[in-house]
């Protein structure tokens, strides 16, 4: 009987091929579309899970309370470590100190060195830190970074230094130009799915005998910075709230004793590892996060192209039945009872199902080494494995059911005296047909999608123009060190810049006005005491406002000088400040943590410092040498390749032994955008596909009513209805359709687009006009989708289609 069924649902694929073609590909799409879906949010949920006692380890974070707000650190005070482990002894903590950028200088043969810029992955790390970290050790152990000038390398990094990583045992490199490591470790390179790149690991020692060069303070409270942070297991028996508690009473004592001064109040939690990977507040040390809303949206939307794939697969199997709905009743006739019909009906979806599967693991297998352009994943990922494979299965199974048992239960219950009257009637749910409730549902999703996509679009549109505060077109920005070799030879290679053709202008800079940069202080202004909030600070040479073409509204440049002693403020700082009359600013002084009084010599206008996402904040720019580790150059735009490159043969003449890294801003500022850029890209693609999906559906569906209107249709033509009016007759109720489906859709848009657009302070308006296109192009779609059909049902000879009979 078995055999019998596969035959029949064989040739029946092999007979209807436009069908089954069109039915196999529809599915395949929706399934291969979700199960990428699935690979990228399974892929971004199982950072750092790998992990041994994942859900036990923390990060100890800082919170500081102003008047006016809260702002958190992912990092701690050094000299919390010390007090911790004092305070705690049955907990097991550790320290990990990042840096911004370090040169390495390797040693080669000849005797002389080959130079690099590591801006990641670069740390100084106690053995500790293992205990609470599980590494694969290629050679040595965590116990060689208990000495001084000791390195461990990741494979990857110790064959980019030295092409073996057998041969970097025992060789010597030189961090930042001053200090002298030796390589006493090889670890495996980390997995891409963590937020801690270990590649270079230095021994904690080592920061601790050279504390100058990275701002490395045991004895500052007051000091907080993000690259300095604290990780704790909890043991088992001891929860996170019982520990926060304590960290209340620890904060307290802590902060208090040292009177730190300001008018804020400091404070220390715990923050689950759990929580690293999608919570916004703090910095990691990987390269991007990921909210957990994005996840669920990603995952709402594969489940729609799914649902939509199976409308689509119902539509079009119960279209094609219709036509062997005398094939149904002539079995019956025959003997046959609703039990073996209604499981051929679902052998044969099986085997359509079956056959979608397979097409749609190839479709992913095609896809998956493009995946990087949807999502933040660089890494080779592997499809065919035990979850991606029993997911597909999965998904194939439940549509199998779910897309088969409705025209299994119309069919195997067809009469045959109705059948042979060809009166099919559709299956009924309160006097509205399914399959219009189901192409309700599917336009709904497709709409939300397209409204996704334009709103998407117009913001990041909207991002690329918006006004910054200042000219970051043609800004080459060279990362460099600050060492005293470095910072020797700044004026000489200044003035060799000045004479490349196409360098407009430069300034030396801690980094440029918009940055991932978060440097902030306490702060006192016109001899008052400390303000309720913090100052953030940029440091440049004078050429800085000049570089950048920065507006000022009162006032003027500050003077040269390699220490603090003049300075600007924005007009955000000078508001907070209570200024209304920004000249009354000019003259005023004002000092940052402990230093003397400066004085402000002018008001520049608001410039955002960080992305589009955040609000613009106080800023202190001023002049100080030993910070300008960057250099921004402008350049004529008529040039840059020429120009960029005659700048790199200058770097080599005058930094041999540095690395060239150079980057223009503009790039720097669209990594800001990169995951929103993704997911921008990510609608197109899926409102693309929701489209195609919803097109075949609707095709399905007028095929269904092309045939059951068929004499109607002939009786029109013959009692004198045009093609025209035809046409509207049977497109007009899926318009009506579609009117419906955006009741259901523009809630769900506006939510879904509203909650993403929140990320951003500075919007687009979410207006009426972003829904009016969506359902507006859904409507285009749709009647160019179903009057076709329609089209061809009209012109068909009346004498025909009377004949049907």
């Amino acid at each position: 009987m078995f055999r019998n069924y596969f035959k029949i649902a064989w040739r029946n694929i092999i007979q209807k091929k436009t069908f089954s073609f069109i039915n196999i590909t529809g599915l395949a799409i929706g399934m291969a579309a979700a199960l990428l879906l699935f690979i990228v949010v399974r892929y971004e949920r199982s950072y750092d899970r790998a992990q041994p006692d994942y859900d036990r380890i923390y990060r100890v974070v800082t919170q500081d309370k102003f008047s006016d707000g809260v702002t958190y650190n992912s990092g701690v005070p050094v000299p919390t470590l010390k007090h911790l482990r004092a305070q705690f002894p049955n907990l097991t903590f550790s320290a990990i100190n990042a840096t911004y950028q370090s040169a390495v200088n390797v040693p080669d043969e000849k005797g002389g060195e080959t130079a690099f810029i590591e801006t990641t992955g670069i740390f100084f790390c106690e053995p500790q830190f293992f205990d609470l970290f599980q590494t694969r050790w290629l050679n040595g152990n965590a116990a060689v970074l208990d000495a001084p000038n000791t390195v461990v390398l990741s494979r990857s990094v110790a064959r980019k230094y030295f092409k073996e990583e057998e041969k970097s045992l025992g060789k010597m490199l030189k961090l930042d130009h001053g200090i002298l490591l030796k390589v006493a470790g090889i670890i495996e390179d980390p997995v891409g799915n963590t937020d801690f790149p270990l590649h270079v690991l230095i021994s904690m020692k080592t920061i601790k005998q050279n504390p100058g060069l990275y701002y490395y303070n045991e004895e500052c409270w007051g000091c907080v910075s993000s690259n300095f942070q604290v990780y704790v297991k909890l043991p088992p028996g001891i929860s996170e709230e019982m520990v926060n508690k304590q960290l209340v009473q620890f904060s307290k004592e802590q902060y208090n004793r040292q009177n730190r001064g300001g008018t804020s109040t400091k404070s220390n939690t715990l923050q689950p590892l759990s929580d690293l990977h999608f919570n916004s507040r703090y910095e990691t040390f990987g390269d991007h996060r990921t909210s957990r809303a994005t996840l669920v949206t990603l995952s709402l939307i594969a489940v729609f192209i799914l649902l939509m794939a199976g409308i689509n697969f119902v539509n079009l199997a119960t279209v094609r039945g219709i036509t062997r709905s005398k094939e149904m009743g002539v079995r019956k006739v025959l003997g046959g009872n609703r039990k073996q019909i209604f499981w051929q009906m679902m052998g044969e979806t099986a085997l359509l199902v079956l056959i979608a599967v397979l097409a749609a693991f190839l479709l992913a297998w095609v896809a998956l080494p493009h995946i990087k352009h949807i999502a933040s994943i660089q890494e080779v990922l592997t499809l065919a494995n035990g979850a991606n494979l029993g997911l597909l299965l999965a998904i194939g199974l439940i549509v199998a059911f779910f897309a088969g048992l409705y025209p299994a239960l119309i069919f195997s219950g067809f009469k045959p005296a109705s059948v042979f009257n060809q009166k099919v009637v559709a299956l009924k749910s309160g006097g509205f047909s399914v399959r219009k409730v189901l192409v309700v549902f599917q336009f709904a999703i497709t709409q939300v999608l397209m409204v996704g996509t334009i709103v998407a679009v117009t913001q990041m549109d909207f991002i690329r123009k918006a006004d910054l505060g200042f000219n970051k077109d043609a800004i080459l920005l060279l990362n460099g060190s600050t060492d005293s070799v470095s910072l020797a030879r700044q004026e000489s290679f200044a003035a060799a810049l000045k004479n490349v053709q196409g360098v407009e202008q430069l300034s030396f800079q801690s980094d440029a006005p918009t940055s991932d940069n978060n440097s902030s202080t306490n702060f006192a202004f016109d001899h008052r005491p400390d303000e309720s909030f913090q100052a953030h600070l940029k440091f440049a040479d004078t050429g800085y406002v000049n570089t950048y073409k920065m507006a000022f509204l009162a006032g003027g440049n500050y003077s040269a000088s390699d220490t603090i002693k003049e300075g600007l403020i924005n007009e955000t700082m000078a508001k907070m400040l209570g200024v209304k009359n920004m000249k009354d600013a000019v003259g005023k002084t004002l000092k940052i943590g402990s230093s003397n009084w400066n004085v402000i010599t002018g008001v520049v206008k608001d410039f955002k410092a960080n992305s589009l996402k955040q609000e613009v904040k106080p800023m202190f720019i001023t002049t100080q040498k030993q910070l300008y580790g960057q250099v921004g150059i402008k350049l004529h735009a008529s040039n840059l390749n020429a120009a960029k490159d005659k700048i790199e043969e200058v770097w080599k003449q005058y930094y041999p032994e540095y690395a060239y890294n150079a980057v223009f801003l503009d790039e720097n500022i669209e990594r800001f955008y990169q995951q929103d850029t993704q997911l921008s890209l990510l609608y197109k693609i899926f409102s693309g596909l929701a489209i195609l999906i919803a097109c075949l559906g609707l095709y399905g569906l007028v095929s269904f009513m092309v045939v059951q209107k068929t004499k109607e249709v002939g009786i029109r033509k013959v009692l004198g209805a045009s093609t025209p009016g035809l046409v509207l007759l049977l497109s007009k109720e899926f318009l009506v359709l579609i009117g419906i489906s955006f009741l259901l859709a523009a809630p769900a848009a506006w939510y879904m687009m509203r909650t993403w657009l929140d990320d951003f302070v500075y919007r687009i308006p979410l207006h009426a006009g972003f829904f009016l296109a969506g359902v507006g192009l859904a409507l285009l779609i749709a009647f160019l989708s179903v009057s076709y059909k329609a089209f061809r049902a009209a012109m068909a000879s009346p004498v025909k289609s009377l004949r049907t009979e």
